[in-house]
């Protein structure tokens, strides 16, 4: 009964979905995915950064050069873009506009520079989530794998982090990621409240 209420809202609405590097988000957001009764597609981020090892083209990123993404600038074909260490993020607007089309809400798993314009742009139809490590212990040591042990890498993903914190207060949920499982329900129903909100804030204008 609730799946067929929570699918009569009001217009598709924006899931922003960030963390720091290391708190498990693309892996959440994965696993979010793969629920297709709950009718929420992805938008691809564009990257200038090289394709890593495991990761696919068009699935992970749309991979391109530097000299194409800033030609995209150019024609304004990103709802919000960034650089993060020196390469190149971006939110394309077409593949968003797509899945709104199709009445299918839409992830988007992006860093806080990244939410802060959906922010300013999609403010009634976003919902922010945040995804912390258990602890900071865990973060460190998740962010210290991640850099590969080079030094310079690592103190530069450390002060990301930082900063990354700071910005807690914008979001509108924050999910402490020490059970994979436990947090993908919790995001779920993160989910089914908002969009039962969405229901009844519809309802009522009807009145």
């Amino acid at each position: 009964m609730w799946n067929r209420v929570v699918s009569k809202k009001k217009k598709p609405l924006i899931w922003v979905v960030s963390g720091p590097s290391g708190s498990g988000k693309t892996t959440l957001c994965r696993k979010l995915l793969s629920k297709k009764r709950l009718n929420i597609g992805r938008s691809i981020s564009f990257t200038t950064r090289p394709i890593k090892k495991g990761e696919r083209n068009h699935r992970d990123y749309i991979f391109i050069s530097k000299e194409e993404f800033l030609r995209k600038i150019r024609r304004a074909e990103f709802i919000e873009w960034k650089e993060v260490f020196g390469n190149l993020y971006g939110t394309p607007k077409k593949l968003a506009y797509d899945l709104f089309r199709k009445n299918k809400d839409v992830l988007l798993c992006i860093d806080v520079k990244g939410a802060l314009e959906i922010k300013k742009k999609f403010a009634k139809r976003a919902v922010f989530i945040f995804v912390v490590p258990p602890n900071e212990r865990e973060l460190i040591r998740r962010t210290k794998i991640r850099a590969r042990e080079d030094r310079g890498e690592m103190q530069r993903r450390l002060a990301c982090v930082k900063t990354e914190l700071s910005f807690v207060r914008e979001y509108d949920y924050i999910i402490v990621n020490d059970h994979l499982s436990k947090s993908v329900k919790e995001l779920e129903s993160i989910i089914y409240t908002k969009r039962l909100e969405n229901v009844l804030h519809t309802h009522r204008k009807n009145y």
